[in-house]
């Protein structure tokens, strides 16, 4: 049984950085590849970034540029570098692997919150 245990979500103002983690666990033997997702009420899930077993990476639209994948020699650890983060990317992150002969895994998924806060009052008076 294979598991996937990802970590690295938060909340982060507008343009900030956050790298996401995901680790495969149990009996592996390959994965045709590792890929993250992104969901969120009412939405489809929606392809973040991915990376095959030969190294050939996509990422969606709305994160290339702004977004890095890559994972480790093994090919057990996946991280997502995400710069310039903005509220649109918002989300719920799941790990995805794949093997050749088409089992698929899902991490339980990671909450990502891009958001400046509700602000605090400051008050100066003489």
């Amino acid at each position: 049984q294979v598991q996937l245990i990802e970590s690295g979500g938060g909340l982060v103002q507008p343009g900030g950085s956050l790298r996401l983690s995901c680790t495969a666990s149990g009996t592996i033997f390959s994965f045709s590849y590792m890929a993250w997702y992104r969901q969120r009420p009412g939405r489809q899930r929606e392809l973040v970034a991915m990376i095959s077993s030969r190294g050939n990476i996509n990422y969606g639209d709305s994160v290339e540029g702004r977004f890095t994948i890559s994972r480790d020699n093994a090919k057990t650890t996946v991280w997502l570098q995400m710069n310039n983060l903005q509220p649109d990317d918002t989300d719920v992150y799941y790990c995805s692997a794949a093997t050749p002969w088409g089992e698929a895994y899902w991490g339980q998924g990671t909450q990502v919150t891009v958001s400046w806060g509700q602000g605090t009052q400051v008050t100066v008076s003489s």
